[in-house]
């Protein structure tokens, strides 16, 4: 956990987006802060710590560039809280023993990100679990026709990854697309 000192102006709001975390985190970070409404410039804010898994969920979305661009495709736009939601389903699977499509805490891929409050027109997921490295999980995707089709088609402009790891060190994978 890293630490932020508040300037003016600041809210814990800014403070989540600057620093690529969701608020509920960044609360849930400073149990001393009575009224999250209320902060004072020189305070002291704990900065939750996602950045383990970033670079491994960066280097997806750059790989699945890279086969976008092999297919004469735009790339897709890194959306972090589309991460955001992709890590909590990636932390489902985990904390509620199952692998699926449909989480029996958030429902659907797409009530997850409505529940999340991202907007979108169309949206897709592909999940993975086993796979230790960028490279292993996207050659999986890519060797599957409906993770593939997820993966090359031209409706979606955005992207976000998700990885959390079991107690065993067993990954496991959510990618969200969606078109806003």
């Amino acid at each position: 956990m890293t630490t932020y000192t508040v300037v003016p102006g600041d809210t814990m709001w800014a403070i989540a987006s600057r620093h690529e975390v969701g608020i509920s985190e960044l609360v849930q970070a400073n149990p001393s802060i009575q009224n999250p409404a209320l902060i004072y410039p020189g305070q002291i804010i704990n900065i939750p710590d996602v950045d383990q898994s970033k670079p491994m969920e960066s280097e997806v979305i750059r790989l699945v560039n890279v086969e976008r661009a092999k297919a004469g495709l735009p790339a897709l736009t890194a959306n972090w809280q589309l991460s955001r939601v992709a890590r909590y389903k990636s932390q489902d699977f985990i904390n509620r023993n199952y692998f699926s499509h449909d989480s029996p805490t958030y429902g659907t891929p797409f009530q997850m990100i409505t529940a999340f409050g991202i907007p979108y027109t169309a949206a897709a997921e592909n999940i993975a679990y086993g796979q230790t490295t960028p490279a292993s999980v996207m050659q999986g995707w890519m060797n599957s026709a409906g993770h593939r089709a997820n993966i090359l088609n031209r409706t979606y402009n955005q992207i976000g990854v998700g990885l959390a790891t079991d107690s065993r060190g067993t990954p496991y994978w959510t990618q969200m697309f969606i078109r806003a």
